[in-house]
């Protein structure tokens, strides 16, 4: 088993539903291990376009990289994501952030994110459930990464609740 964080987004249609249809499935290859709380963020890349609600996982999986990642594809396709614009509105987003501690360069992946350090509506999350875990090229922790994003970089609201609870997962 191998230790894998994911970030979730969507700013299509009924977003809470979305996240939680994406954590439903996920459980079909990926023990989840913790679940960050929903932020509502402002597009970072192209602000024309809806808020998305964001959150991270952490879960446990058998599955390689390449399979994770088809996985996660085709778990996307079957929420309903349809190629659209980079940085676009979407049902359904769903990134490797972390796979253990591996490092990964490909022209279909590239692990750790290669965006993370860089995007709040990603590491606040992560740092609600992994604060310590370090970066493998850095060597920053989330919380240290997370602590040189400028606090005015994008809106982000930490939701008190959405339309479902973690017990429904």
């Amino acid at each position: 088993m191998r230790t894998t964080f994911l970030a979730l987004g969507s700013n299509i249609g009924s977003r809470s539903n979305n996240l939680l249809a994406a954590l439903k499935a996920l459980s079909a290859q990926v023990r989840l291990t913790a679940i960050s709380p929903v932020y509502e963020a402002t597009p970072m890349y192209v602000s024309n376009q809806p808020r998305f609600l964001n959150m991270a996982v952490q879960g446990d999986t058998d599955l390689p990289i390449p399979g994770l990642l088809a996985f996660i594809k085709d778990l996307e396709r079957k929420l309903g994501r349809t190629p659209s614009q980079r940085f676009g509105p979407r049902m359904i987003d769903i990134d490797i952030l972390f796979y253990g501690s591996e490092t990964t360069q490909s022209p279909s992946i590239v692990i750790p994110h290669p965006g993370l350090h860089e995007r709040i509506f990603v590491l606040r999350p992560l740092a609600d459930i992994a604060p310590n875990w370090v970066h493998p090229h850095s060597g920053d922790t989330v919380v240290e990464m997370l602590a040189v994003i400028k606090d005015d970089q994008a809106e982000l609201i930490k939701l008190a609740h959405v339309e479902w609870d973690q017990t429904s997962i």
